[in-house]
């Protein structure tokens, strides 16, 4: 495929671009890729030291995709997808950071990012109708849009416990982890969180430490991922259908083609042994298909519940010790409401004489000690405490940088009650400000990078047409973000997602609104909507055209 690319615009020197792109994660390389070829200037400004986004920072060990590898990658470039060859079944962060970093170099894209670039505010001028991006190093740019492909599950959540500034050992966080080798050789080691990160790091943790202690406040559903070497023929039977298979997966209900068949029948409606072996199917087949085995298990908490049961019965198998093995059996919410861990050997992991479990929610951490933790009950010596205590998901990243549109209202103060968008890609009163994967959009009940590639083509293809038609600012209507985000909370509450406690409901930071924030309808569904907004003229935006002899004022 051809690099060749625009030339860059005069303005560009200045310090004034088309648009300025935050992150260079798999959304920000594609934003470079699209607007770069339509003839955009663009500057992408990345806080870490390299490309890669989710898969620069998750660097803990064991550390995967939960996507089979031939679907997690981009698909605009045929030849990519024939000369790129997956090891795994499901790929390990250093294998998708080394693809990551193969796009930026064979698409040439490196030119227009500029790394350890941390940007701290994003204030619209609403005379000149231009973004003034500033960063951490101080940098000042304009551009006339800007696309926020910061991540959603990219501000990573320290808890604030007392006394971790005096501890004495060493201490990380799963999401921002170190670009050295970590050694547990010999060490007593903490994991506090069993949530998706802690599950795939628990057990290479576990081989290699002297003792590890597991501080668990919520027990976690998690299937077995049986991931292993690549098959060959596999491999070569799904670029043979690559062109299918992605058709399959834009339109699927989550952006998987392997995902998007919808069974005929309800957990209930078949016998007890109909359903078991169903499951027993899926559990040894390995991935995350067994919720989706029936069709009513998002809806209908009785035939949920039958699904819960099967995976309590096979923690209850796995783990020796009866005791531990309860600790560890999810209660209180429905399979797959909260993030669906696959896991490597997780439980098994606590059969190892050498591991702890600790309930924090029946005896609650109190304090980190200079050489350990204490919680209400009891004192832990530990060399090394790794805290896999997530993010502050989908809103976390973009309140952390001052954005101020129209008036100067800042999005913090737009979003207090929770946020607000008109699907998922603008939020009223900032113009020209567009999300990729934004609250309202499937995002992250969905495969990323189907998801990441839509909105990225839809964003490009606006500025496009609004270029075309010497529109000046797009901006969501009022009404629309209301109706949008009446109906994202509407199609939620059909499922029994909103009565599980979890971070899609920011309910694991502290203070943060309870809102169901991504989209259920389905990637297919929500694709058709954002399309039939394009045909009707960008029904539900405000579009606005450039005051007469602003156009050359806004490029001087």
């Amino acid at each position: 495929m051809s690099t060749t690319t625009a030339s860059p615009h005069p303005t560009a020197s200045k310090g004034f671009f088309d648009a300025v792109v935050v992150g260079a994660g798999f959304a920000g390389l594609y934003a470079v890729y699209r607007l770069r070829r339509m003839g955009f200037t663009v500057r992408v400004f990345e806080a870490g030291s390299g490309v890669g986004g989710t898969w620069f920072w998750n660097r803990y060990p064991g550390a995967r995709c939960d996507v089979e590898s031939y679907e997690y990658s981009y698909s605009f470039s045929k030849e990519l997808e024939q000369e790129w060859v997956w090891t795994e079944r499901y790929p390990a962060q250093p294998e998708i950071l080394k693809y990551v970093n193969h796009v930026a170099d064979r698409f040439d894209l490196r030119r227009d990012i500029q790394i350890n670039t941390r940007v701290t505010s994003a204030h619209f001028d609403e005379a000149a109708e231009r973004w003034t991006v500033r960063t951490a190093k101080g940098d000042t740019v304009t551009s006339q849009f800007v696309i926020m492909a910061t991540g959603c599950l990219s501000a990573p959540r320290v808890p604030d416990f007392k006394g971790l500034k005096d501890f004495k050992g060493e201490w990380y966080h799963t999401g921002d982890w170190p670009h050295h080798e970590v050694d547990f050789r010999g060490k007593r080691v903490g994991v506090i969180g069993t949530g998706s990160t802690g599950i795939q790091a628990i057990p290479v943790i576990a081989a290699q430490a002297k003792h590890l202690t597991v501080f668990q406040r919520t027990p976690n559903f998690s299937l077995p991922a049986r991931n292993g070497p690549q098959d060959p023929e596999r491999a070569r039977q799904m670029k043979a259908r690559y062109p299918e298979v992605r058709e399959k997966a834009r339109w699927s209900g989550n952006g998987y083609a392997l995902l998007s068949d919808i069974p005929a029948k309800g957990a209930l409606e078949v016998s007890d042994e109909e359903r078991r072996t169903a499951y027993e199917r899926c559990w040894q087949l390995g991935g995350p298909l067994l919720p989706r085995v029936f069709n009513d298990l998002v809806f209908n908490k009785a035939s949920n519940d039958t699904a819960c049961e099967f995976v309590r019965n096979k923690i209850r198998q796995i783990v020796k010790d009866s005791k531990v093995a309860e600790l560890l059996c999810p209660s209180g919410y429905a399979i797959g409401t909260k993030r669906l861990p696959m896991d490597t050997d997780y439980f098994e992991t606590y059969n190892r004489t050498t591991v702890t479990l600790v309930d924090v929610r029946a005896a609650p951490i109190e304090e980190i000690l200079p050489n350990g933790l204490r919680t209400t009950q009891a004192t832990y010596q530990l060399d090394i405490v790794v805290f896999a205590t997530g993010y502050d998901a989908m809103t976390g990243s973009l309140l952390a940088i001052d954005i101020r549109g129209s008036q100067g209202r800042t999005l913090r103060e737009k979003w207090s009650a929770g946020p607000r968008t008109y699907l998922g890609l603008q939020t009223a009163g900032f113009p020209n400000l567009f999300m990729v994967t934004g609250p309202g959009s499937p995002s992250v009940l969905s495969n990323m990078v189907t998801s990441i590639e839509q909105h990225i083509e839809w964003i490009s293809d606006c500025m496009d047409t609004l270029r075309k038609q010497g529109v000046a600012r797009i901006e969501a209507d009022l009404k629309a973000e209301d109706a949008w985000v009446e109906h994202v909370n509407e199609v939620g509450n059909k499922t029994l997602y909103p009565t599980a406690n979890s971070w899609y409901m920011g309910a694991n930071i502290p203070g943060k609104p309870r809102v169901f924030m991504p989209y259920i309808g389905g990637v297919g569904n929500y694709r058709t909507k954002c399309n039939e907004v394009v045909a009707k003229g960008y029904e539900g935006f405000i579009l606005a055209a450039p005051a007469q002899g602003e156009t050359q004022a806004r490029r001087a």
